[in-house]
């Protein structure tokens, strides 16, 4: 069928998509190709909306389509068909197709064409104007049918009566007339709509006739003008008419009958309303007689309601109270319910927090044991670095490096190389990051023990009494005044002159500890502000939300609370993003990072106008807004995005809160900060002091320097905290959940008053919504604190201990009175304190008064010339002091004062220049005195005797600091960090390599004695000739040993061979005396020596750059000071020559440093050579003079270089003080007359007091010119100088005079140190070769003895052999042990023989003795054997075993089938023997005879021999009652054969025969069945053997037990058994 359906759509039809039996379900899901189907036969006129879309709503709209046309084709189609043809259900869509199909092929086959089919269409109008119609009527029908119910329905209300209107009878008839034209009126229209309808489908019905009739007469006339000569056309044309005349008449009688009924119909609408009304009139009057009797029960039925709302109103009072009542019991049993509840919850919550104690437990235990395991890492990893070195140093570890190794160990590095810093990449891992901080640290400590010369670079006793002054005060106070001057100046924060009484705070501890209780009963007992950062992050919300404004004068108060905010911390905050928010927001997560931009927007107001176009809170209106707002609004953001306020905000606005209280009013924070972080900020913000910043600078203070000032402070003292006490409430965890619980169970207990429901439903869902709060948050808050109080409690221990601790663990009152106690003593401190600072500021301004009195007196009225010069001299001074001044004031924190330094600074001034005669008593120190000439020591003029002057760099010297240009400070200063940097970076970089090569040349001499120690060691061939010698001497014939002349010629074999291994062990003498000697004239030792002493040139070289650069350094300054240009030194620095260590040719012009060719020196040109010095002790050794020339080469080579060095040093020296004293000259040639003219005219006015002598620079200049010509001073003219320009003169030429001593001081100290660090550096370079060539040298030596010692035990080794191999000769025995000879090893091998020991002798075998007339196991077996030959089955005739035994015994002789014992044995023995083992029959049972002639041998018990044939069975697997010989020895039967037997000690005889082992394997070839093979044993046979007893009774018992295979008792009535006859002893009667 459904090929069929395919071919009808596919080849007929042609639908669009081709159908095939597999895809016919999901093909026609859609219902559009149905649609096709009927398109196609022309009955789906709305195809075009049809949809090929398979979503659901495309589906539904084609499948609703396609229903009428379906239903008009008569095809079954619902909405069960179209739900299983959109689910492709299998068959649903075919069955459809099908009945399709028929429906279409019926109505073809009905000759129904596609031109008629349209004619359904019309049907299908009328069809729906029929049921139009029909629904009409069906309304009409039922309209009526209500309005009859209502008028029956109100007939049948009994109207009560209503009181007595005012209204009229008019009024009512009226209203009624009303009522009745109103129905009238909706009667008529109903009607006149009944009417417009017929009449409508009267006129349709018409029209479409007309069109018919029209239609039918024009195709008639046109067929009569077409066939108008027909008769059977007019016929027909008649019938037409005819026929059209009928159709009208119907029409006619039809619209009359309608015309009729519509009439009729109308009469009956009539009759009905008619009828309607007096119906109703019956009904109005029908009530009005009702009305008396209905009046009478009204009354009856009123009393009755009112008795029955009487008591309905007392039965709802009592179901009201039940109510009641049921809703207290079931509030109370739910409070119970809750009660339980919160109980449980409470446990639940003490068991979450002793997870989490034991959680933080287990984490400190776990870092703890990590940091352990750590250690002990470590401290592995140096005993076996000790345990490396030991090998490598023969248990002699240097010093240095044990040292290191202690410093990486206390430092927490790893001892042993983690990665190579040879090549570094470019990316670092942790490896290579840990190398570089362990280089660091020894890096940094071999600097410091450099630099402060201990440790390695201790000084020698031989220079501990020259040493010089560790430090340089003049280059550090030039230093010191050269980076005040460049930096810029700080604002100092304003500190109030007059501090506060008023008393700062807060109160810390864990939630529920007390805080809050205590802070509000100390609010009531004195003058304080408690603030609550909770409550202020609120109030400054609500601000927000009320647009607090700031009015004109308002607005300015609180610019300056703006700017008061933390600014400082911009800086702080890339290092560190910490943000956590108050108690009420945050949970658990206590930080969280901000933007920088936010940050900074919300401290500085010009990076917030800066970015307005980015930030929220950039409008007019927000600028306008109070502080408090600002701030809330910022942290209404932070919240509403789900953030938690960050930690500058939350100290805004406490520090906000703090600026609006008074500053005689006291505060006390509660429970705030709760972070390291907001404790930082708040300091900053109320101190203005950051401590990390004054640590840093503290730390940068005491780094290492080249130069300190000394009148610098060196500690920066740590600014006073913003809190004057800090009490924390002490308070276990359990106590704060304890605390919370019972918190919790009083607002259980606590009831809300009954009046007002809704309020106490409200209160309580608030309370359950905080108590649930609280709830989820107190593990989060007491984690929090746990994790943040170390940091606070060290923040507030540390500088000052401002830290309280209160046992919080009691109650409130006592609480209370506790704290208040500690606020009385921390109030009496705080008094204390201020009155003691105000008592010290008044000190101190009482000392200024005093020392401004004292250094400005009246002056005199006749001022001498000297006092006023030094008046002069010393003003400026003090005008140049200020800046300086100035400059310390600003480096050091703003609160310290500098003032008694400053005064006392000033005193010294002026006793030194009060105490100080004339320079020229100033002595230059260095070499500058060797310069001068003994004419100018004998033309100095007589001095007054003054104490003696303050010498330069003193703590009595004032230092000159006159203004220097701005820009020297910018250039100095980076100049000096350069050479600080570049000195220590070069300092350090040679120490390391000093380092690194201590552990290369350890390994190496490690490397080299191992080696040659292997090399000692190699194999040799002596063995091979031993061997060879012992074969030849062993294969000897026997008959040659006593001979004479064989032992001679043996002797002589002994001694070629004694001589062969003395020259091999010569010739390995000398080939390890080559690989010494090769060893030795190895490059490595010059090598070593080389870059060692590159390395200590190298740190001469920074001693010499350093030394260079400071002179330049002090002459620029000290140029600037005399306002002089600096010099351009185009000199180029002094390089020290390094050592080259190849020998390639380089050109000068291509090196950068100069280097020096290194000879080293050959042993041959050693031995021509005189020797000068040894450092070699002992015996002389000749190979390793080349080693100590080389050295002594070095040696000179460093002492030159260091002389080179140091006379670099002082011809610099030497040529800046003569550069110095041309410059004086040339300043002095013009002004020399102008000198002496004022002092003749001042010497007169004087009034004869004796001259101040002349400075220095004058005195030269005369003593030189004193040399040639003769001063002009006669042709000089008479020039009157006023006295004040001699006096500036002479101020002048002392500060020149002071600015010289000054710098030649420093420079001269600066050559000084140099000096002495070269000195010492060259003794470390000697000593540092030294100790190298003797490490090699010693094992040069050590190589010699192991050489020497070896040959010796080879020597020794040979002559043991010798030894042994004579005395073979001379006792004439053969060597059998091997002789073995390995190197300087002899011994004999007793593990090997060269040739096999004699067999030992073979012991002969057991043989059984006869004993007492036993048959022997031999005799048995013969015995069997006969007996087997004649009777097989065992049994034999009584007369035949007795001729059988006769026979035997009679033939005896030589066979030895029984013992002598039974040869006497006559016939009638033996018959009476033949009876003894007959009972009742004439025949014998030979076994039987056999067993018993076989004794003695072991009864078995009935137990053992039940366990025997257990063993048996056990190993019978197939249960056949037989086994091999195999399985019975693995069985075994109730005895072995193991018995004690005692082995003779003679070789050469038998041992002991073994009666019981034979006799077991006799007993199995006696009951073996030897016919099969192998052969069996029916061990049940062979045990009932062994059953049988003297006792005949307890021998069949015993029997009947093998045979069942269990034990089978014997009854107590037995009688005593008979004993069998014949078996009574077991030998033969």
């Amino acid at each position: 069928m459904s090929e069929i359906l395919c071919q009808w759509l596919n080849q007929e039809l042609k639908v669009s998509q081709t159908v095939s039996p597999k895809s016919f379900a999901k093909a026609f899901s859609s219902g559009y190709l149905i649609g096709e189907v009927l398109h196609k036969f022309a009955l789906q006129d709305d195809f075009a909306d049809f949809s090929e879309s398979r979503i659901s709503s495309a589906k539904l709209n084609n499948f609703s389509r396609l229903e009428p046309t379906l239903h008009l084709l008569g095809v079954q189609f619902d909405q069960n068909v179209a739900h299983n043809i959109i689910t492709e259900k299998p068959g649903a869509a075919m069955k459809l197709l099908y009945q399709l199909y028929i429906a279409l092929q019926r109505k073809k086959k009905g000759v129904q064409t596609g031109v008629e089919m349209p004619t359904v269409q019309p049907l299908m109008s009328t069809k729906v104007q029929n049921m139009k119609s029909e629904a009409f009527r069906d309304q009409r029908l039922s309209r009526r049918r209500q309005n009859e119910i209502m008028a029956k329905i109100q007939a049948a209300i009994i109207q009560i009566p209503k009181p007595t209107s005012n209204r009229t009878l008019k009024t009512l008839d009226a209203q009624k007339l009303m009522k009745k034209k109103k129905e009238a009126e909706d009667v008529a229209n109903e009607i006149k709509k009944f009417e417009a309808l017929i009449k409508k489908d009267l006129q349709a019905k018409e029209s479409a006739s007309k069109t018919s009739l029209d239609t039918a007469g024009q195709t008639t006339t046109d067929l009569l003008n077409t066939y108008s000569d027909d008769d059977y056309i007019k016929k027909i044309q008649k019938r037409l008419e005819e026929d059209a005349f009928a159709r009208e008449q119907r029409e006619k009688r039809r619209r009359r009958l309608l015309m009729d009924q519509l009439i009729a119909h109308e009469a009956q609408e009539e009759a009905y309303r008619e009828e309607q009304l007096i119906n109703r009139l019956m009904r109005q009057s029908q009530q009005e007689r009702r009305i008396a009797v209905q009046l009478m029960h009204v009354r009856h039925e009123k009393e009755v309601l009112w008795q029955n709302r009487i008591f309905r109103e007392k039965q709802y009072e009592e179901r009201r109270l039940k109510d009641f009542q049921d809703a207290l019991d079931r509030e109370a049993a739910l409070a119970r319910q809750a009660k339980i509840d919160f109980e449980e919850q409470a446990l639940r919550d003490k068991e979450i927090h002793e997870q989490i104690a034991i959680e933080r437990a287990q984490a400190r235990y776990e870092k703890h044991y990590s940091i352990c395991a750590e250690i002990l890492d470590q401290i592995l990893d140096l005993s076996t670095k000790v345990a490396d070195y030991r090998l490598l140093t023969n248990n002699l570890i240097p010093y240095k490096l044990m040292h290191d190794w202690k410093e990486l160990f206390f430092h927490g590095k790893p001892i042993y190389e983690q990665a190579s810093l040879r090549h570094l990449p470019t990316k670092l891992s942790a490896e290579h990051l840990i190398e570089l901080e362990k280089r660091n640290l020894l890096d940094n400590n071999d600097y410091e023990e450099y630099k402060n010369m201990v440790g390695e670079w201790a000084l020698p006793e031989e220079m501990v009494e020259n040493l010089p002054p560790s430090n340089n005060c003049i280059l550090g106070h030039v230093i010191h005044r050269l980076i005040e001057s460049s930096l810029p100046p700080q604002v100092e924060s304003t500190v109030p002159e007059l501090p506060s009484f008023a008393i700062k705070g807060c109160l810390l501890g864990k939630t529920f500890s007390g805080k809050t209780t205590a802070l509000k009963a100390l609010e009531k007992s004195f003058p304080i502000q408690v603030l609550s950062i909770d409550t202020l992050v609120q109030e400054a919300i609500q601000a927000f939300h009320d647009k607090e404004s700031v009015s004109g004068a308002h607005g300015l108060q609180k610019a300056p609370e703006e700017k008061a905010l933390p600014v400082r911390q911009e800086s702080g905050e890339e290092n560190q993003a910490c943000t956590s928010s108050p108690r009420d927001v945050q949970d658990g997560s206590l930080a969280e990072a901000l933007p920088k931009k936010e940050d900074k927007t919300r401290l500085d107001t010009d990076a917030r106008k800066a970015a307005k176009a980015e930030e929220v809170v950039a409008s007019d209106s927000f600028s306008e807004l109070t502080v408090r707002a600002q701030l809330g609004a910022k942290s209404e953001k932070l919240l509403k995005k789900g953030k938690s306020i960050s930690d500058i905000l939350l100290v805004s606005i406490m520090v906000n809160a703090i600026n609006q209280i008074p500053m005689y009013k006291g505060w006390i924070l509660d429970g705030f900060p709760m972070t390291l972080n907001q404790a930082k900020l708040l300091e900053e913000a109320l101190t203005g002091y950051n401590r990390n910043l004054i640590e840093l600078e503290g730390k940068k203070s005491r780094t290492s320097t080249l130069a300190v000032d000394p009148t610098a402070s060196k500690e920066v003292p740590l600014p006073p905290s913003a809190f004057d006490f800090v009490m924390l409430l002490d308070i276990s965890d359990n106590s704060s959940l304890n605390r919370m619980n019972d918190i919790m169970a009083e607002a259980f207990s606590s009831e809300t008053p009954l009046e007002d429901i809704n309020q106490r439903v409200a209160a309580k869902n608030k309370d359950t919504d905080e108590d649930q709060n609280l709830r989820d948050q107190i593990q989060h808050r007491i984690v929090g604190f746990l994790d943040n109080w170390p940091s606070l409690e060290q923040w507030f221990t540390e500088p000052e201990n401002i830290l309280i601790k209160i046992n919080a663990e009691v109650d409130k009152q006592s609480l209370c009175q506790k704290v208040k106690e500690m606020f009385m003593t921390e109030i009496m401190k705080k008094e204390n304190k201020v009155k003691k600072k105000l008592e010290e500021k008044e000190a101190e301004r009482k000392e200024e008064v005093s020392l401004t009195e004292k250094t400005s007196p009246p002056p005199p009225p006749p001022p001498p010339p000297e006092p006023e010069k030094e008046k002069e001299v010393h003003l400026p001074q003090e005008r140049s002091k200020t800046p300086a001044a100035k400059g310390k004031q600003a480096s050091e924190p703003p609160h310290g004062n500098r003032e008694p330094l400053q005064e006392g600074k000033g005193k010294k001034s002026e006793t030194s220049l009060k105490r100080k005669g004339s320079p020229r008593g100033k002595s230059l120190g260095g070499k500058i005195p060797l310069k001068k000439s003994p004419a100018e020591s004998t033309d100095v003029s007589p001095v007054p005797v003054v104490p003696a002057p303050s010498k330069p760099g003193s703590e009595e010297w004032v230092y000159v600091n006159e203004p220097i240009p701005e820009e020297i400070p910018s250039f100095l200063v980076p100049y000096w960090k350069l050479i600080e940097n570049s000195y220590i970076n070069s300092i350090k970089t040679v120490l390391r390599q000093l380092r690194e090569g201590q552990h290369a040349v350890l390994a190496y001499l490690y490397d080299i004695r191992t080696g040659f120690q292997q090399f000692l060691r190699r194999p040799d061939h002596k063995q091979d000739f031993v061997s060879q010698w012992q074969a030849d001497f062993n294969s000897l014939p026997d008959d040659l040993w006593d001979d004479e002349e064989t032992k001679a010629e043996l002797h002589q074999r002994v001694n070629d061979l004694r001589d062969r291994l003395w020259d091999i062990c010569d010739a390995r003498k000398e080939e390890a005396e080559q690989e010494r000697l090769d060893i030795i004239n190895e490059s490595w030792l010059q090598d070593s020596t080389g870059i060692a002493m590159n390395h200590f040139f190298s740190l001469m070289q920074a001693e010499l750059n350093r030394f260079q650069d400071t002179k330049r350094l002090l002459q620029d300054y000290y140029r600037a000071m005399e306002c002089k240009i600096p010099m351009d030194d185009t000199k180029r620095f002094t390089r020290v020559p390094l050592v080259q260590l190849d020998s390639k040719d380089i050109l000068e012009s291509q090196l950068r440093i100069p280097l020096v060719p290194r000879r080293s020196i050959s042993p041959e040109s050693a031995l021509s050579k005189p020797k000068t010095k040894s450092i070699l002790k002992g015996k002389i050794d000749y190979t390793l003079e080349s080693v100590e020339l080389n050295f002594e080469a070095d040696e000179k080579m460093v002492m030159d270089t260091w002389q080179q060095s140091s006379l670099a040093i002082s011809h610099m020296v030497a040529a800046e003080i003569h550069q110095r004293l041309m410059e004086e000259e040339k300043e002095n040639q013009p002004a020399e007359t102008k000198e002496k003219l004022p002092q003749v005219a001042a010497n007169k006015k004087v009034k004869k007091e004796p001259p101040p002598p002349p400075p220095p620079p004058k005195k030269k200049k005369e003593d030189k010119k004193g040399k040639g010509k003769s001063p002009p001073m006669a042709e000089a003219a008479p020039v009157v100088v006023p006295a004040e320009e001699t006096e500036e003169v002479e101020v002048k030429n002392e500060l020149k005079l002071r600015i010289k001593e000054e710098h030649l001081a420093a420079l001269q100290f600066e050559e000084i140190a140099t000096q002495f660090r070269l000195e010492l550096i060259k003794v470390k370079a000697l000593a540092f070769l030294e100790e190298l060539v003797i490490k090699a040298v010693d094992v040069y030596r050590l190589m010699e003895k192991w050489l020497g010692e070896r040959y010796l035990n080879e020597m020794a080794s040979v002559e043991k052999l010798t030894g042994v191999a004579r005395y073979h000769i001379e006792t004439s025995t053969k060597i059998q042990n091997e002789l073995y000879l390995d190197q300087e090893d002899f011994f004999i091998n007793g593990d090997i023989k060269v040739f096999p020991d004699p067999p030992p002798p073979v012991r002969p075998p057991p043989v059984e003795k006869e004993e007492n007339g036993t048959l022997t196991i031999e005799q048995l077996d013969n015995l069997r054997d006969q007996f087997l030959d004649i009777a097989p089955k065992g049994i034999i005739g009584n007369k035949a075993f007795a001729d059988l035994l006769l026979d035997l015994v009679t033939l005896n002789l030589g066979t030895n089938n029984f013992p002598s014992s039974w040869m006497n044995l006559t016939q009638p023995e033996l018959q009476e023997l033949a009876s003894l083992l007959v009972t009742n029959s004439e025949s014998v049972d030979w076994r039987k005879f056999l067993l018993v002639v076989a004794l003695p041998w072991p009864i078995p018990l009935e137990e053992e021999l039940l366990e025997t044939l257990q063993r048996f069975k056990a190993l019978d697997a197939e249960q056949l009652g037989t086994v091999t010989y195999e399985q019975y020895k693995q069985a075994g039967l109730w005895f072995t054969g193991d018995e004690d037997i005692k082995i003779p000690e003679n070789p050469l005889e038998p041992l002991p025969f073994n009666r019981q082992e034979h006799l077991i394997e006799f007993f199995f070839r006696l009951f073996a069945n030897c016919e099969k093979d192998p052969p069996q044993l029916d061990y049940t046979q062979m045990l009932l053997y062994f059953a049988c007893h003297p006792d005949s009774t307890e021998g069949v018992y015993r029997a009947l037990s093998v045979a069942i295979g269990t034990h089978v008792f014997q009854p107590i009535e037995m009688p005593h058994p008979v004993a069998e006859k014949g078996i009574i002893d077991g030998k033969p009667v």
